[in-house]
C-alpha cells in the first residue's frame, strides 16, 4: 500500500479545489459516525487522547483518520497532534493509500473554516484576528487569506509572546499581513473575524469585547473542559457548527450554555445545512456569527479522495 507523505498530501490540497469538494461533501453527506475519542494517561504530563474519525460513501470510498492528541508535547518542542489516514475501496474494502494526516488535518480543519466564513463572515471583512500559535493556527491563517484576498490585516496573539511573534515573522515571509499583539481585549474589538487554535480550558473571549458584525471561528476547544468563549458571548451568536452530534457530544463551548438555558439546541446549525440553503448563512451586518468545529470525519473524507483523485489523474 502505498504511503503519501505530507508534502504531497498539500501539493494536491490547495484552498479552491478544497473548498469546493468540501462543500459539496457538506452538501452531498456521507456515513460519519461520531468519533471515537479515548484518554490516555501520561506520567508528569496532561492526559492524551487517541481518536478514531471513519467516515464512507457506500460504493464508492471508505476512510478513517487515527489521532493522537498530547498537549504536553509543548514542552518539549514536539507537536501536540499527530496522524494519520487511511483511504479504502469502499466496494471491496482494500485500502488504496496511507497518507500523512496532520497535513489532511491542518489543510482541511481551515479550509472547512473558510468554507463557514464564506456565509457567515461579512463580505468586507479586512481585519483577521488569530488565537493561538500552533500549526492549525498558521494554516487557518493561510486559508482564510486564500479564500478572502480583502484580508488586509492579520493580527497573532498567543499566551506565548514569543510564539505570536514566531508565527506573525514566518507569516509575513509567506507575503501575508501579519503582526503580533500582547493585548487580546484590545485585538479582539478591533477585529472583523477571530479564528482560534487553542487548547485553552478557560475562555478566552468575552462578550464585552465583541462588536457587532464580528465573525467568530472557534476551532481548538475539541473536548469536554475545554473553552474559548465565555457563555453569554456563545448566547449572543448566531451558532453553526461542523456536526450537530459532535459538538453536542464534545464542545463545551456550545454545550454549557444550553445546559444552562442560554441557547436553545433548536437554534444550533449545522454547516450542512447552510451549503444545501436549507439554512441561511449571515442575515445582517450587526449580526455575531460564530462556527464551532470539533472534527468531522466527512471533512477527511472528502480531502483524501482529492488528494488519491489527484494523484490518479496526475
Amino acid at each position: 500500500m502505498k504511503y503519501i507523505d505530507a508534502t504531497t498530501v498539500g501539493t494536491h490540497l490547495a484552498t479552491a479545489p478544497l473548498l469546493r469538494a468540501l462543500e459539496r461533501m457538506f452538501a452531498e453527506g456521507c456515513k460519519a459516525p461520531v468519533r471515537h475519542a479515548h484518554t490516555i494517561p501520561v506520567p508528569n504530563a496532561p492526559d492524551g487522547s487517541l481518536l478514531l474519525m471513519p467516515a464512507w460513501r457506500s460504493g464508492r470510498y471508505l476512510g478513517t483518520k487515527l489521532v493522537s492528541v498530547f498537549p504536553g508535547n509543548s514542552q518539549h518542542g514536539l507537536a501536540a497532534v499527530s496522524a494519520v489516514y487511511i483511504l479504502f475501496d469502499a466496494q471491496t474494502g482494500i485500502p488504496l493509500v496511507l497518507m500523512d494526516g496532520d497535513e489532511l488535518t491542518g489543510r482541511r480543519t481551515a479550509a472547512t473554516s473558510a468554507l463557514a466564513a464564506r456565509y457567515l463572515a461579512r463580505p468586507n471583512a479586512t481585519h483577521l484576528l488569530i488565537i493561538g500559535s500552533g500549526r492549525i493556527a498558521r494554516e487557518l491563517a493561510i486559508t482564510h487569506r486564500d479564500a478572502r484576498p480583502g484580508l488586509t490585516r492579520i493580527s497573532v496573539w498567543s499566551r506565548s509572546p514569543e510564539r505570536a511573534v514566531a508565527l506573525a515573522d514566518s507569516l509575513r515571509a509567506a507575503d501575508l499581513p501579519a503582526d503580533s499583539v500582547t493585548d487580546l481585549a484590545l485585538a479582539a474589538s478591533q477585529a472583523d473575524m477571530i479564528s482560534a487554535a487553542t487548547l485553552s480550558t478557560e475562555s478566552l473571549l468575552q462578550r464585552a469585547w465583541i462588536r457587532p458584525g464580528t465573525h467568530l471561528d472557534l476551532v481548538g476547544a475539541f473536548r469536554p473542559g475545554m473553552r474559548e468563549a465565555d457563555d453569554s458571548l456563545v448566547a449572543a451568536s448566531r451558532v453553526v457548527c461542523d456536526t450537530r452530534a459532535g459538538v453536542l457530544a464534545e464542545a463545551d463551548d456550545v454545550r454549557v450554555p444550553i445546559e444552562r438555558g442560554l441557547l436553545p439546541v433548536e437554534q444550533i446549525y449545522e454547516l450542512a445545512e447552510l451549503c444545501r440553503g436549507d439554512a441561511p448563512g449571515r442575515q445582517h451586518a450587526d449580526e455575531i456569527t460564530l462556527f464551532k468545529s470539533v472534527g468531522a470525519a466527512l471533512e477527511d473524507l472528502a480531502a483524501a479522495i482529492v488528494v488519491y483523485e489527484g494523484l490518479q489523474s496526475a
